[in-house]
């Protein structure tokens, strides 16, 4: 269990919206903008990079909560920025607060959940065995 990890830790990312990330590619069609599930996306992105100087080798992150309200439309060209910052540390589970903005007016906010993985290739070889006992 890493060491480093306690409230206030922050983290950011970005992305330009681009026809590839617009609700129209999720089957909304004519709408050009920043489609949700990418949002939500973005948000555990700048989660995971708020806590990732301070994860130990083999170790990881998992999301299993989050509640988000999309704000507001961002279209084609704008950039998103999500800045996550974490608020709770209870043993291995994690609580961030997640804002996005486009440059013009807040676009999201959620509270996200994540628990750490301390060994990241067990969590993974478990996960996998599922495919042989669905067969």
């Amino acid at each position: 269990m890493p060491d480093g990890l306690k409230t206030g830790l922050a983290g950011e990312a970005t992305v330009l919206v681009s026809d590839a990330n617009t609700a129209e590619m999720f089957g909304n069609a004519g709408a050009k903008v920043y489609a949700t599930p990418m949002l939500v996306a973005l948000m555990e992105q700048a989660a995971i990079a708020a806590i990732r100087p301070c994860l130990l080798p083999g170790e990881g992150s998992v999301g299993t909560r989050i509640e988000m309200s999309h704000l507001a439309a961002t279209p084609v060209g704008m950039t998103v920025r999500a800045r996550a910052e974490l608020v709770e540390v209870a043993g291995k589970r994690l609580v961030f607060e997640i804002s996005a903005a486009d440059g013009v007016e807040t676009v999201g906010r959620c509270r996200h959940e994540r628990y750490i993985v301390t060994n990241m290739s067990a969590f993974l070889d478990k996960t996998m065995g599922k495919q042989t006992r669905n067969a």
